[in-house]
């Protein structure tokens, strides 16, 4: 999987804000207001686009990629770098998974060496969660909000 990394723009934004995933996996699902589109270009998302520029992914880090109620159990005291990631739904499931977060690491690792990362996913996701062993993380935390329980997993 052959990937580019740049910095969000509002059309790739408006793509993204698009894209409809699958139950239970329609909890990833975006809103197309302008609040959704002005948090894609807070400056600390980037987008991820095949060869022929198409959008497939995208990423952010920093307090973007947190869940805000963890805030309050205090999981994201520890001075880490935090990541999030998203996939196109068309290629979720398919086994692109560990290329596609190899590479957003390393690009992240590459700005800020000297910080380990934390990740925040939903603990339904057993798929993410197995994918997330494999690449290095180990659990950290859990918490949950009105919606579903997180844990937030490390990779020192």
């Amino acid at each position: 999987m052959e990937f580019f990394i740049e910095k969000m723009n509002s059309k790739m934004a408006t793509t993204i804000l698009g894209w409809k995933y699958e139950q239970p996996y329609d909890f990833y699902n975006n809103e197309q207001s302008d609040e959704a589109l002005e948090e894609l270009m807070d400056g600390l998302y980037y987008a991820i686009a095949d060869k022929n520029k198409e959008v497939i992914g995208f990423f952010c880090i920093g307090e973007s990629a947190q869940v805000p109620r963890g805030t309050h159990f205090g999981v994201y005291k520890a001075d880490l770098i935090d990541m999030g990631v998203g996939m196109h739904p068309n290629l979720v499931g398919k086994g692109n998974g560990f290329e596609f977060c190899t590479g957003i690491m390393k690009f992240i690792e590459e700005k800020y060496p000297s910080k380990s990362l934390r990740l925040t996913v939903a603990m339904f996701n057993q798929r993410a969660i197995h994918l997330y062993k494999k690449l290095g993380f180990v659990k950290e935390d859990e918490f949950s909000n009105d919606v579903t329980e997180f844990m937030t997993m490390v990779r020192i």
